[in-house]
């Protein structure tokens, strides 16, 4: 906490605020309020207001607020939200990635004991604390890349006590980490090969068994599940997502990563977001477009695995909205870097600059239900990152090599 709970920050080049603009649908850089020569007044952990250096100047000194000057040009957005990750795993797989280069399919890797089996066994043999340690790593990475709200996922542990693990370790990385953690529970990511039942009987035992103890611990109010022919089906979905919603669990799915099916599951059910869609076509766009629920493209996954990118510029252009995440994990996304993810999914989509630092900020805050940052306005989150430059575009431009200079978390300096 500040020992003067106002104070003022500037000067910025620019500052890109992201409002006035519309949580769905194709954005156009003209859209954008970028402000010039600009500052931002913080009251504790919130902006209080933002406009031109010199009337925050003038301001301050008939007010007596201090100004934390910025001594080099900077451009400042909203810090950035990546809104699905599992930075919470065991080990490493390098083995699945030098087969996958090799020829090898996401499924022929699973089947020859690598995949996501292979990060449970790993994940399953650490403990709490080197849990706890490995998310605290990564996530002073992600903090060196401008990112202040990280979603983080359980679903390498698979039984009850080891997904609680996850969940503790991540609660725990939370409290001491200057981010912030948004946990999501995933046990139903695949069905465990040590388990002796089928995939119905498997969400039968966690909505019984490990769902009221995350509820009662405040451990997570939100659940995701994986709808693949490799994890789980129509059948068994469907009776994950009626129980989890009527326990008033908000819900994310992975959905139509290699064939359609989970963003139809999705809408039904008023999933907050629907992540990957790299297999979605024309029905599953004007489908998600007619809906309220967000679409989250995970280039990082497209890219470690060889696959397409999620038809990120259709689904815009039919009037959907479109988050964009990192999908760090050790298998399929293993690059973990945001912004190289995003600028290179722009290029390929042709996205405009607009719509991938929305697709970053506000749209991601929106994707994980969080009203209160993603822009840089009044009462917002004093969430700001600032690059070294003078112009926006060139953040995009060298796709991920300008790392920000500083970054703001409620107020606070931390970079």
């Amino acid at each position: 906490m500040n020992s003067q709970p106002r104070k003022a920050l500037g000067p910025f080049k620019q500052l890109i605020t992201m409002n006035a603009l519309p949580l769905k649908g194709a954005l156009s850089d003209a859209q954008l309020e970028i402000i010039s020569d600009a500052g931002v007044i913080l009251n504790e952990d919130r902006v209080e207001r933002v406009g031109k250096f010199s009337e925050i100047k003038s301001e301050c000194k008939q007010d007596n607020i201090p100004i934390d000057f910025i001594d080099k040009p900077v451009v400042g957005l909203p810090a950035f939200v990546d809104a699905h990750t599992h930075i919470c795993f065991g080990g490493s797989r390098a083995r699945d990635y030098a087969m996958r280069v090799g020829g090898k399919t996401y499924l022929e890797i699973a089947k020859e004991g690598g995949g996501i089996w292979d990060t449970v066994q790993k994940t399953r043999a650490e403990s709490l604390e080197e849990l706890e340690n490995g998310v605290k790593m990564r996530l002073e990475l992600l903090k060196k890349q401008g990112i202040g709200t990280v979603e983080v996922k359980s679903g390498y542990g698979l039984t009850i006590n080891e997904e609680l693990k996850m969940l503790q370790a991540i609660h725990n990385a939370n409290q001491s980490s200057e981010l912030d953690l948004i946990a999501t529970c995933l046990p139903a990511h695949i069905v465990p090969k040590d388990y002796s039942g089928d995939a119905m009987d498997y969400v039968q035992w966690m909505l019984k068994e490990f769902f009221p103890i995350v509820k009662k611990e405040q451990l997570s109010n939100r659940a995701d599940i994986f709808i693949e022919e490799s994890a789980f089906g129509e059948k068994e979905s469907r009776q994950y997502l009626s129980a989890l919603q009527k326990m008033g669990f908000v819900l994310t799915i992975h959905a139509d990563q290699f064939s359609v099916g989970g963003s139809k599951l999705g809408v039904e059910y008023g999933a907050l977001s629907v992540d990957h869609l790299e297999a979605s076509g024309d029905p599953e766009v004007e489908m998600l477009a007619k809906s309220e629920v967000i679409p989250v493209a995970l280039p990082g996954a497209s890219l470690g695995l060889g696959e397409p990118f999620t038809p990120a510029r259709k689904l815009l252009d039919a009037g959907a909205s479109l988050a964009i995440a990192s999908d760090w994990n050790p298998g399929s996304a293993p690059m973990g870097n945001l912004l190289t993810q995003a600028s290179i999914l722009g290029a390929y989509e042709k996205l405009s600059i607009a719509e991938t630092i929305a697709g970053m900020t506000v749209r991601a805050a929106a994707a994980l239900g969080l009203k209160d940052r993603g822009k840089l306005n009044s009462g917002y989150l004093a969430d700001i990152v600032a690059f070294p430059t003078n112009d926006y575009r060139e953040i995009f431009y060298h796709q991920g090599q300008m790392q920000p200079m500083h970054l703001w978390k409620k107020g606070q300096l931390i970079l």
